[in-house]
This record gives structure tokens, sequence and C-alpha cells, in this order.
């Protein structure tokens, strides 16, 4: 091998040659696949260390990433829950809506009834027999459950009015379609009045001969009590308006006299029309004394009229007959009169036995009137016990808007801080309203984070017009 050499000013050679093609050349073949594959190597190994390195320092980034993206997922996840339960709960609430919307139009309709009813019988007091006539006219054509008297009175307005045929066909009407009707007796009589004078002119009632006649009439109970009651039993069975036969039984219930208070025990018990008999219930509720007491759980019981089953109740609160009231919100089928007797039950102050209706009841609408009752009782404490531990959220709300119009503003603030269900916090803040608690609905304004609660305060405070929440107010706008 032939090697020659230069070497620079220091000594040091600056290149060297291998002549390899002439002498060596298998050599020199070995030597040049030797260098490539060391070059070859060396760029192999160099990234993959840079690799091996960049991957070590990424690692803990790539981790955090991974939790950020799992816990955005959760959020999310948890984000739709709470939607699904938002919608679950406005459905319930428009069922509900649906529902209420269905029981107002029904009880539209029954005061429209109501309302041309006693439109006529104001009508017949003031003896415009006309307009009685047409009111009576308009509710039999509505069908309603008062068409049975409506045709009565209709009747007895044209038998006023001269109109013999059309008052005995409206009587014809009473005794085919309603033979069953507890207006048919009045019936019967008002038709052998029409007979007697037909084709005779009919002259209008003095009535101040009406008021002289109660005037003696009671005079006579002072002195001679059995002449009077006989007197008052045969004018009861002759044709009239109620209006004047509830005066002769107000006298016979004043009198106190066993044979009168049989008199209208037997009238309560449905001897007479419904009218008279709801006003027998009501006068033995306040003049019949414990005797009263079960003649009255008679007529409820025996009794299919919801309006008489409603009158012996609304009797009870007269009488304070808890005992009567709590059997009927416990027993009654009609979920209508379940909750008059609830709420009657509210007023005479049973506590107790609500308390042991709401334990025992699982519909939502009674357990609700069970609440409006505790509050007609003025019970604060089961308000509070069912604003912080009830499971249904509506009732919940109901307590907590009765806890505002009770004026129990601590106890709001205290659900108000704990609570964290949105509808509720908002409902704390339609109690302060209600009850005008401006202060506390400033306090609320002032340190509440969530933008929609505190908007609603705002909007509350600009209604109430109190001196508290304007200057409130103009703190805003000075800003």
């Amino acid at each position: 091998m032939i090697i020659s050499q230069s070497f620079s000013s220091t000594g040091t050679p600056a290149c060297a040659s291998l002549k390899t093609t002439e002498a060596y050349p298998q050599v020199a073949r070995s030597f040049n696949r030797a260098i490539i594959g060391a070059l070859t190597l060396g760029l192999l190994l160099f990234p993959a260390a840079k690799n091996s390195r960049g991957a070590s320092l990424l690692a803990p980034l790539a981790f955090a990433q991974s939790a950020q993206s799992q816990s955005e997922a959760d959020q999310a996840r948890r984000e739709r829950e709470e939607e699904e339960r938002e919608r679950q709960r406005e459905r319930e609430e428009e069922k509900r809506e649906r529902e209420q919307e269905k029981r107002d139009r029904e009880q539209e309709h029954l005061d429209r009834l109501q309302e041309l009813y006693d439109d006529g019988r104001e009508a017949l007091d003031e003896d415009q027999y006309e307009k009685a006539a047409s009111k009576f006219s308009q509710l039999v054509q509505m069908n309603g459950p008062q068409t049975d008297a409506a045709l009565y009175w209709k009747a007895y307005a044209e038998n006023k009015l001269g109109r013999k045929a059309a008052a005995l066909t409206d009587i014809a009407e009473i005794k085919s379609k309603y033979a069953q009707s507890k207006w048919k007796k009045d019936a019967v009589a008002l038709e052998i009045e029409v007979r007697q004078s037909s084709g005779q002119p009919v002259k209008v009632e003095d009535h101040s001969d009406d008021e002289l006649y109660d005037l003696a009439l009671q005079g006579v109970m002072n002195s001679s009590p059995d002449r009077a009651i006989s007197m008052i039993e045969a004018r009861l069975n002759k044709p009239g308006p109620d209006k004047k036969k509830a005066k002769l039984l107000f006298i016979l219930a004043q009198s106190g006299q066993p044979k009168a208070m049989d008199i209208l025990a037997n009238i309560a018990k449905g001897q007479s029309n419904p009218e008279l008999q709801r006003k027998a219930i009501e006068y033995l509720s306040m003049f019949g004394g414990e005797r009263s007491h079960k003649t009255l759980a008679d007529v409820y019981a025996s009794s299919n009229d919801e309006n008489v089953k409603r009158a012996v109740i609304r009797s009870y609160l007269l009488n304070g007959d808890r005992a009567s009231l709590f059997a009927a919100a416990k027993n009654e089928k009609s979920e209508s009169l379940r909750k008059e007797a609830i709420r009657t039950l509210g007023l005479t102050g049973g506590i107790s036995e609500l308390e042991q209706l709401y334990q025992a009841e699982t519909a939502h609408n009674v357990k609700r009137e069970i609440l409006q009752a505790f509050f007609l009782a003025g019970d604060s404490g089961r308000m509070e016990k069912a604003a912080l531990g009830e499971k249904d959220i509506d009732l919940r709300r109901t307590a907590i808007r009765n806890l505002g119009l009770m004026g129990k503003s601590d106890l709001l603030q205290s659900i108000y801080v704990k609570e964290t269900e949105y509808g509720l916090k908002e409902e704390v803040l339609n109690a302060y309203f209600l009850s005008g608690n401006a202060k506390a609905l400033v306090a609320v304004a002032k340190s509440e984070k969530d933008a929609t609660l505190k908007k609603k305060a705002v909007e509350k405070l600009s209604l109430m017009g109190s001196k508290e929440g304007n200057d409130y107010l103009m703190e805003i706008l000075n800003k």
C-alpha cells in the first residue's frame, strides 16, 4: 500500500488518499462499505434518541390533556342530565297546567250556570218576572245540573206574567224528564195553582203585606209557639219564592221549639226543594245545638247531591264539628268535596287532624290542599317542615309561598342560602315579593352571584315601589 502525505506549515497531515483502485481494489470496496454503514447507523440512531427524549418530556402534558378531556366530558354529561331533568320538570308542569286549565274551564262553565241561576233568583225577588224567565230559559238551554230547578222557576215566572200555557208546559217537562227531582213536589203545587187561576189576570204580590205578615208571625211565635209553627208549616207547603220561605225557616230555627226543629230536620233531609234544604242545614247548624250533629251527619251520608253535602260541610264550620269534618276529609270520594272538608278543617284549627291526613295522603293535589289548610290554620311550623323536607318540588314551592304570606322572612332567608334548586330559590324571591319584603330582595340583589336570580330580584323591586327598593335601584343607575 503506497501512502502519499502532504503536511501543513505546522507539520500536521492535511490529507491522505488511498490509491485503492490500482493496488488493492477489494480492500477499498470493503472500506467504503464500512464507512457508509457507520453513517447510516448514526442517522438511524439520532432521530430515535431525539424522539425518546421528546416523548419523555411530552408524556405529562398528554396525561393532563386526557384528564381535562375526561372532566369536560363528565361536565357535558352532567349538563345533559340536568337539561333532561329540567325538560322532565317542564313536561310535568305543562301536564299539571293542562289539567288545571281543564278544571278551570269546567269550573268556569259551572260558574256561568250558577251566575244565571243567581241572576234569575234575584230578578224573582225584585218582581222582575220577564227578566227572571229569560235567565232561567237560558239556563234550561245549557242543560246543566240545575235544569230542573230552572224549569220550576221559569214556570213560576211565566205564571206571574199570566202565561199559563207556558208555565204548564214547563211543569209537564219537570214531571216527564225529572220524575225523581226534588222540585217535582213544588212543581205539582204550582200546577194546581196555575190551573185554578187559569184564564184570570195575575196581580203582582204586595211585598209590604209579606213583611207585615212576618212581623205578626214573629209576635205569635213569642206568645203561642204551637200556633205559629202550624201557620209556618202550612205556608212552607205553598208555592212561592224561596227567599220568603227562608225567612220562615229562620223564624222556626230562632224559636228553638222541638217541633220547629223537627220541621227543619225534615226539610234538611230533603223533604223540600234543594234551595230550602240548604237553608235548613245552615239554620240547624246555627241553632240546633248538639242534637243537630247527628241530623246533619245523616243528611250527609244519605245525600247524593254535592251541593247539599257541601252545605253540610260548611255547617260544620258554624258548629265546630271537627270529627265530622275529619271523617268527610278522609272518606269522601268526591275530590272537590274532600278539598272543601280539608279547607274547612283548617279554618276550624284542626291541625292534628290535618297532620294525620297529610301523612296518609298520596295524591299530589290533595296534599297541596292540606298545605293550604295548614296555612289557613296559621301553622307555620308545619309549613317550614314541608318547605325543607318535602320530596315533591311543587309542594315545597307551595309551602315556601305560604311562608312568604305568613311573613316568615327569617325562614325564607335560611331556605334561600341552603337551597341549590334554582326553581325553589326563585320561589323564595316570589315569597319575598308577596310579603312586601323589599329589604330581603335588596340583600339578594347585592349578594347573588347568579345573574338570572339577581335580575329577578331587581325586577321584583322595580314593581314594589318601596323606598328601600328604590334607593337600591338608584344605586344601580348611578354606577
